[in-house]
Formats: structure tokens, sequence, C-alpha cells
């Protein structure tokens, strides 16, 4: 009986952890829109009046000034002012530096060793990771990610000796996830090649859905 309720459980909450993003992404969308509605609204006159011109117009701003906002973020200034920006006020939001790795990881920008893609120890067996955070003590926090959605998972916190980083793309240790484990063998032979020669694993390789929480 707990098994089908743990399972509607996950699925549930997924399913939630899913859908909210795309509906706030949507609902910033149709905000933006709005307020921008009123800027747009003498252009609309010169467009037929069998086309939403209002929200096609309004949308399209919206786009462009995300494109605009997003182009100078690339240049010497633009990067100054995130920097500032995130220092000042977005780094004192929990979780925020979390979710930016995260994304930086996804787009390949992420140089740091936050969301690293890793082979840890979890009793008998090799299940894959991403570390989130190293302590000053050199023990890890560690994300185990559950099958087949790799955004939903457990926390550890484990010592050094049962973390290995593998060197792999992030997108590439996600899909091994998103796969049931198709392609695993790529995370263990990368592990065994930073070993160096060290003395290999000799361990199995996990990947299966997570039953419950990890210790946090």
């Amino acid at each position: 009986m707990n098994n089908p309720l743990r399972f509607a459980g996950k699925a549930v909450l997924t399913g939630f952890l899913t859908l909210v993003p795309i509906y706030l992404a949507l609902l910033l969308l149709l905000k933006g829109m709005e307020s921008v509605a009123k800027l747009v609204h003498p252009l609309t006159v010169l467009l037929p009046d069998w086309l939403p011109a209002e929200r096609i117009m309004s949308l399209l701003l919206v786009l462009a000034i995300c494109f605009l906002i997003g182009a100078a973020t690339f240049t010497r200034s633009g990067r100054a002012i995130r920097q500032r920006i995130e220092t000042t006020f977005l780094r004192r939001i929990p979780g925020y530096e979390v979710i930016r790795g995260l994304t930086q990881q996804l787009s390949g920008e992420n140089r740091q060793d936050n969301w690293k893609p890793a082979l840890v120890e979890i009793e008998e067996a090799l299940v894959p990771a991403f570390i989130i955070e190293k302590f000053q003590d050199g023990r890890y926090t560690v994300f185990v990610p559950s099958v087949p959605t790799p955004l939903s998972g457990a926390l550890y916190i484990l010592e050094p000796s049962r973390v290995h980083p593998v060197d792999v793309p992030f997108t590439q240790a996600l899909r091994v996830v998103s796969k049931w484990g198709s392609g695993a063998e790529v995370l263990e032979k990368a592990m065994q090649k930073g070993a160096r020669g060290s003395e290999p694993y000799g361990g199995a390789l996990a990947i299966e859905p997570l039953p419950s929480p990890g210790p946090m």
C-alpha cells in the first residue's frame, strides 16, 4: 500500500515542480505584455481589425526588451552591472546561488564546482549525483536525482572519500538520469580516468528511483 501512495506522491510533486516554473514564466510574460500594451496601442490602428495586433505587438516588444537586456549582459559594462546587482541583492535571496549554478550549467557557462557531475558512494553502489557545494572541512553537499526526473531527488552530506567528480558535461550526466541510466558507463569510465592509477572502485553502479529523501 505504501509503494502506490509513495509513487502517487512523487508523481504529484514532480508534476507540480515541472508546472510551477512554466506557470510563473507565462504569468510574467502576460504581465509584461499588459504593462506595455499602452505603448503599442497607437500602432495597432495601422493594422487590420481582425488581427489581435495589440497582443502580437506587446509580445514582440517584451521579447525585444528581453533580447536587449540579455545582449547587454555580454558587454563589459553590462557584466559589471549584473555582478553588482547579484552582489547587493540577488545573492541574499535563499537558493539563488543554487538556481544560478544550475542555469549556468545548462547553458555551459559555469566553471565552478556547484552542480558538477559526480558519482557518489551510497551503501555498496555508485550513484550519479551533482555536487552542490563543498564545506570548509572538505565534505560535500550532493544532490542525488531520482529517475527519470532529474530535478527531484534527495540531498546528502558526504565525506570527500565517497564523492568522485567526473569530467563530463552537465547535460550528458542529466541525460543519463533521464534515460533510466543509458550511457552510465561513460560516467564510470570518467571516474576511473580521474583516479589516475588509484585503486578502482569495486562496487556496482546504481541508477534507480529514490524511495525517500536522504539525510540533510
